[in-house]
């Protein structure tokens, strides 16, 4: 079966509202869940994304709510931190180690740090039990495919075109796939532009897919009350599951 990756910003638009919508997202049928730390550059995020990354930080967003929120979710629903480095070389990769671990929170995904930059990291984390996920751009070579693929764990982060989430581009990714799978038994999950309308044909060839502005843009509806913003978010969830599994 097909994984399902979700995205939800921490804290957006409080912490509880974090809590209920991560657990409803797992009777939904989400597979792992990406907790995203609120950051003010959000670089590789599209507008929506970065709007809820704002609003979070406005309403006063602290990574003790992270760690807060973790605690509560990670014994339910399998549970990675997504971020950007700049929190993590200021508090220490150290400190984010030690903190997952206590929640129960099983690795990192921090897009603007390069595979070559990670490697002082990679040790630590994995010696904790935890995972750095990796990222495989369409425009990498299929050398630099084969040292990343080589020693991914837990799955490989393929990005499904060069820009920023939710623009909903695509490329064509079968060459790319085929190196991966050259490389490594470990899982493909596709990223970048996933919708209730492209999951079919995303998910074909890959073990996965994730999703983030597809899920925070029903967040950022100010129409829809907190039990009505959950009920559609867990709604979609169901559908591009299924629709994946096809």
């Amino acid at each position: 079966m097909k994984r399902l990756v979700a995205y939800i910003t921490t804290g957006y638009p409080d912490p509880a509202f974090t809590v209920d919508l991560a657990l409803a997202l797992a009777e939904a049928g989400v597979d792992t869940l990406e907790l995203g730390i609120p950051f003010s550059d959000p670089v590789a995020d599209g507008p929506v994304i970065e709007s809820a990354n704002l609003r979070a930080l406005q309403r006063g967003f602290r990574l003790q709510q992270l760690f807060d929120v973790s605690r509560q979710i990670a014994p339910v629903i399998d549970t990675l931190w997504m971020g950007y480095f700049n929190p993590f070389y200021h508090q220490g990769v150290e400190r984010f180690v030690a903190e997952a671990k206590a929640a129960g929170v099983h690795g990192f995904i921090i897009p603007d740090l390069p595979f070559e930059e990670a490697q002082p990291y990679k040790p630590m984390i994995e010696e904790a039990g935890l995972s750095l996920i990796d990222f495989i751009a369409p425009t990498d070579t299929p050398e630099r495919i084969a040292m990343i693929a080589r020693d991914a764990r837990k799955f490989l982060y393929l990005v499904a075109y060069a820009g920023i989430t939710g623009s909903g581009q695509s490329e064509e990714l079968s060459g790319v796939i085929s190196h991966i799978r050259e490389a490594t038994q470990t899982p493909v999950y596709l990223g970048f532009g996933v919708t209730p309308e492209t999951a079919r044909e995303k998910a074909r060839n890959v073990d996965g897919v994730i999703v983030g502005s597809a899920f925070v843009k029903v967040l950022l509806d100010e129409k829809l009350n907190a039990s009505e913003k959950i009920a559609k978010v867990s709604a979609m969830a169901k559908e591009i599951k299924e629709k994946i599994n096809e």
